[in-house]
């Protein structure tokens, strides 16, 4: 993948408040120093925000109420660039494209890639390009955006790169509200997987999104790629792992690094937003390139600096965390 082509910013000062627990409803939080991290709306970049963040009182899901951040984003991020997602000739190097997640792995979607997605996939009906001209077969305007990127796409748009740009969303705004101080649920709250849910307790009523980039750009779901690889179309993620559809506007499936973090002093992983549920969430690996061990089905794990917190799955696997383990705004 390639690392030097955007550089992320970095916040090199960060402070926590440390505020002690009133109750203890986590089997993680056994000790009386436990601490509980509240959010920082601070955090967000200002140039990412379509309002400034406000406090309302929201219902929680477990029924109680609390004061949250009413986040109001552009879902444009300014720390980094958007794109560019496909190449427009097999010719083309890494530069003229965006990556793909596939089994774990970033591959990079240069004019190769696209060429031999055939061999791939072994499947010989891939065939996004010109034999003749080498030209890659891509979207050019919202209207083929749109069509292209339905999981039911007709036979028209079979074989096309989607692209789809961020001058079709410019006026798109989303509200999300997160919990101005986490509260742990007593049983955490898992994503469902689709039709049947996952394993665990899948409430229908969790979110899709999984939380918020400091940019204002949200941790999405996991990218639906078996619909999109059923049609023959390929829609890259650019190499900070976004793309664009008309509902979602640019919204992440990965975390590669790209969007604004706030490092520690201790080593511990970057810090690169918060989960719907308030608590923060972590890069997948620390300073030296470890992952974590000990983390829980939701994907997070607790210490005395940062509370309960949450670390991202590896970018080739699509996913950011598997649940929420504290209360979300409704």
């Amino acid at each position: 993948m390639k690392s030097n082509q955007f550089k992320a910013l970095v916040l090199s000062s960060f402070f926590i408040v440390l505020t002690s627990c009133s109750e203890d409803t986590n089997s993680n939080l056994t000790t009386s120093d436990a601490v509980t991290i509240s959010v920082e709306s601070s955090n967000f970049i200002t140039e990412g925000l379509a309002t400034p963040i406000t406090i309302e009182s929201r219902t929680l899901s477990d029924g109680s109420t609390a004061d949250c951040y009413k986040i109001v984003v552009t879902g444009t991020p300014t720390d980094h660039e958007m794109g560019p997602w496909c190449p427009s000739n097999i010719s083309d190097d890494a530069s003229a494209g965006g990556i793909w997640l596939e089994n774990g792995e970033v591959y990079d979607v240069d004019g190769a890639f696209v060429q031999n997605l055939a061999t791939f996939y072994n499947d010989d009906t891939w065939m996004l390009y010109n034999a003749t001209t080498g030209e890659i077969t891509k979207t050019s305007t919202e209207t083929e955006c749109e069509e292209a990127a339905n999981p039911n796409v007709g036979a028209e748009y079979k074989n096309y790169c989607v692209e789809c740009l961020p001058s079709y969303v410019e006026d798109l705004t989303h509200t999300y509200y997160i919990p101005v101080t986490p509260k742990i649920a007593d049983t955490p709250y898992v994503f469902s997987t689709g039709p049947g849910g996952g394993p665990g307790t899948a409430i229908s009523t969790v979110p899709s999104n999984r939380g918020l980039a400091f940019n204002g750009v949200v941790f999405d779901a996991p990218a639906p790629t078996d619909n999109i690889l059923s049609a023959y179309t390929l829609a890259p993620f650019d190499d900070a792992g976004g793309h664009i559809n008309l509902a979602a506007g640019y919204h992440y499936h990965a975390a590669t690094g790209l969007s604004t973090k706030i490092t520690q002093t201790d080593n511990h992983a970057a810090m690169i937003g918060y989960a719907l549920d308030g608590y923060g969430i972590f890069e997948n690996t620390d300073e030296n390139g470890n992952e974590v061990t000990d983390l829980d089905d939701s994907r997070g794990h607790y210490d005395d600096t940062r509370g309960y917190h949450y670390h991202v799955d590896k970018a080739g696997n699509n996913n950011f965390i598997n649940g929420l383990r504290g209360e979300y705004a409704l």
